[in-house]
Protein backbone atom coordinates (compact mmCIF):
# COMPACT_ATOMS: atom_id res chain seq x y z
CA UNK A 1 0.00 0.00 0.00
CA UNK A 2 2.77 2.50 0.78
CA UNK A 3 4.24 1.40 -2.28
CA UNK A 4 1.17 2.56 -4.30
CA UNK A 5 0.69 5.70 -1.95
CA UNK A 6 4.68 6.77 -3.32
CA UNK A 7 3.52 6.54 -7.17
CA UNK A 8 0.40 8.53 -6.93
CA UNK A 9 2.56 10.93 -5.12
CA UNK A 10 4.83 11.16 -8.20
CA UNK A 11 2.50 10.88 -10.62
CA UNK A 12 0.45 14.00 -8.89
CA UNK A 13 3.76 15.63 -8.69
CA UNK A 14 4.69 15.28 -11.89
CA UNK A 15 0.75 16.58 -12.92
CA UNK A 16 1.60 19.62 -11.19
CA UNK A 17 4.48 20.41 -13.16
CA UNK A 18 2.17 19.91 -15.82
CA UNK A 19 0.16 22.73 -15.04
CA UNK A 20 0.12 26.39 -16.24
CA UNK A 21 1.10 29.34 -14.05
CA UNK A 22 -2.48 30.67 -14.29
CA UNK A 23 -3.67 27.03 -13.70
CA UNK A 24 -1.67 26.78 -10.54
CA UNK A 25 -2.91 30.16 -9.52
CA UNK A 26 -6.44 28.96 -9.96
CA UNK A 27 -5.21 25.60 -7.41
CA UNK A 28 -3.86 28.35 -5.06
CA UNK A 29 -7.47 29.95 -4.96
CA UNK A 30 -9.11 27.04 -4.37
CA UNK A 31 -6.80 25.76 -1.72
CA UNK A 32 -7.79 28.98 -0.48
CA UNK A 33 -11.34 28.18 0.28
CA UNK A 34 -12.30 30.57 -2.37
CA UNK A 35 -15.42 30.47 -4.87
CA UNK A 36 -14.92 30.66 -8.81
CA UNK A 37 -15.89 33.76 -9.15
CA UNK A 38 -13.88 35.43 -6.63
CA UNK A 39 -10.66 33.79 -8.23
CA UNK A 40 -12.17 35.53 -11.63
CA UNK A 41 -11.86 38.80 -9.68
CA UNK A 42 -8.51 37.97 -8.07
CA UNK A 43 -6.67 37.07 -11.64
CA UNK A 44 -8.54 39.56 -13.82
CA UNK A 45 -10.53 36.83 -16.08
CA UNK A 46 -13.98 35.91 -16.83
CA UNK A 47 -15.64 33.29 -14.13
CA UNK A 48 -16.18 31.05 -17.10
CA UNK A 49 -12.30 31.21 -17.37
CA UNK A 50 -11.78 29.79 -14.39
CA UNK A 51 -14.33 27.34 -14.60
CA UNK A 52 -12.07 26.12 -17.97
CA UNK A 53 -9.14 25.98 -15.88
CA UNK A 54 -10.42 24.01 -13.21
CA UNK A 55 -11.76 21.62 -15.90
CA UNK A 56 -8.41 20.85 -17.00
CA UNK A 57 -6.59 20.85 -14.04
CA UNK A 58 -8.44 18.57 -12.08
CA UNK A 59 -8.27 16.36 -15.47
CA UNK A 60 -4.80 16.78 -15.61
CA UNK A 61 -4.61 15.97 -11.63
CA UNK A 62 -6.75 12.53 -11.96
CA UNK A 63 -9.48 14.37 -10.19
CA UNK A 64 -12.93 14.33 -9.79
CA UNK A 65 -14.22 18.14 -7.70
CA UNK A 66 -12.30 20.99 -6.47
CA UNK A 67 -11.92 19.17 -2.51
CA UNK A 68 -10.11 16.82 -4.05
CA UNK A 69 -7.87 19.19 -6.01
CA UNK A 70 -7.28 20.57 -2.71
CA UNK A 71 -6.77 17.93 -0.89
CA UNK A 72 -3.83 16.82 -3.05
CA UNK A 73 -2.11 20.47 -3.20
CA UNK A 74 -2.14 19.98 0.59
CA UNK A 75 -0.95 16.10 0.76
CA UNK A 76 2.28 17.21 -1.72
CA UNK A 77 3.38 19.85 0.23
CA UNK A 78 2.56 18.36 3.42
CA UNK A 79 5.33 15.32 2.03
CA UNK A 80 7.77 17.80 1.08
Amino acid sequence: MTTEVRATDREMGSALGGLTPTQLKVLEGVNSGLLNKQIAFDLGIAEATVKAHMTALMRKLNVHNRTQAALAIQALRAGN
